[in-house]
């Protein structure tokens, strides 16, 4: 395990991560019903004795110009220890259900540019780094999917940049389409935002960049 004794873990993202957390941060019973709380939930269990803080900072609807608004106040100030960022969806979704938007969209250099501005901020205080790639659950024939591993090839070239835990979230839920239709772990019909089974596939590749032990404690 990478974590250490009252290490503080922060999650920062959109709709995803958020799932209806408290305010203004989410923590404990604050965390929403998606993978923050259940990666609180395996780590208290697991390994109670490290006295994790987990943090929630999702908001729901951000894209990458959301977060550096709120970069300050929302992950700086917080200090954390590790910081995990799932960031991109709604960067590339834009695209599709705003077409006539008179706002601009955001590239993927746009995307990256922003993502180093923050990463150099924060980085120099963190432990350690967490970057998960945006995903879309369906087949790569799928123009927004196709985009949207545009979007995750960027989150895997900051992760060898930065020297980063890498989450690939697109190929955790990849796997899963062998053996099931993505949509059933999906909460309607967006694709989108996981379902309780979906937001544990999130919370299990993330648990497992932080070396978690699934089998300990079994006698």
């Amino acid at each position: 395990m990478k974590l250490v004794h009252r290490d503080k873990l922060l999650l920062i993202g959109d709709s995803v991560t958020d799932a209806g957390r408290g305010y203004p941060v989410g923590y404990g019973n604050g965390l929403g019903g998606g993978y923050a709380q259940l990666v609180d939930a395996l780590l208290r269990t697991g390994y109670p004795e490290l006295n994790t803080l987990v943090l929630n900072t999702g908001v729901s609807g951000n894209t990458v110009r959301d977060l550096k608004k709120r970069w300050q106040t929302d992950v700086l100030d917080h200090k954390p220890d590790w910081l995990a960022i799932l960031i991109g969806i709604n960067d590339v979704w834009r695209q599709f259900d705003t077409p006539e938007s008179v706002q601009s969209f955001i590239t993927p250099e746009e995307y990256e540019a922003t993502l180093r501005e923050l990463l150099d901020e924060a980085q120099p205080n963190l432990k350690g780094l967490i970057l998960l790639t945006p995903y879309y659950m369906s087949g790569r024939e799928d123009p927004m999917r196709s985009k949207m591993d545009r979007y995750g090839a960027v989150i895997k070239r900051l992760a060898g940049d930065y020297g980063a835990e890498l989450v690939d979230t697109q190929a955790a839920f990849d796997r899963m389409g062998h053996h099931m239709i993505l949509s059933s772990l999906s909460n309607g019909w967006d694709h989108v935002h996981p379902n309780a089974a979906g937001s544990m596939v999130i919370a299990r590749g993330l648990l497992d960049a932080l070396d978690f032990e699934w089998d300990r404690g079994r006698d």
